[in-house]
């Protein structure tokens, strides 16, 4: 909340991104540390800091531009863990799921995953802590392109899964 961070669908988690408002200009750097948002037709959902800090905290929603900057990730150095940024020129390639459903129960995500399996699907339960709360998050492979991923987020959408969306490792 008073961090400027975001949640975003699709990109990698740690995934720095500079976000623009069209309608004044203001810019602010974010880190993409959330899934969501999970609202049809938005695009990214900005911490409260984030928001206020490009001037949307009245309105809510404004129009913006996002752009990729790169990621983070851990690394060592000596004894301790520091955070390295690298540059991905290439969001388009690389690691990507659809998630189909996301529960505090973790047998109901694994009920999910079997009924995938059964259809001959690759599917993952992932953990995930947000504060206090564990979620297990049922995930099935979407390839190694943002179009494979896109085209299976549309199957399972029409297979009866309408709030499937792509997320990227």
């Amino acid at each position: 909340m008073h961090r400027l961070t975001a949640a975003h669908k699709t990109l990698p988690m740690n995934t720095y991104l500079l976000v623009e408002n069209l309608e004044n200009g203001r810019e602010v750097v974010v880190r993409v540390n959330d899934r969501g948002p999970f609202v049809r037709g938005r695009i990214i959902d900005l911490s409260y800091a984030a928001a206020k800090r490009i001037g949307m905290v009245k309105t809510g929603t404004a129009r913006v531009r996002i752009t990729a900057l790169g990621e983070t990730i851990l690394a060592r150095e000596g004894k301790r863990q520091v955070r390295r940024f690298i540059h991905r020129p290439d969001f388009e390639h690389g690691d990507f799921y659809v998630q189909i459903g996301s529960f505090v129960d973790r047998a109901n995500a694994e009920r999910l995953k079997n009924q995938l399996v059964k259809w001959r699907r690759k599917t993952v339960v992932r953990r995930y802590q947000r504060g206090d709360k564990v979620f297990c998050r049922a995930q099935v492979r979407g390839g190694t392109t943002l179009k494979a991923a896109r085209h299976m987020e549309r199957v399972l959408m029409e297979s009866g899964f309408p709030d499937a969306f792509v997320v990227a490792r």
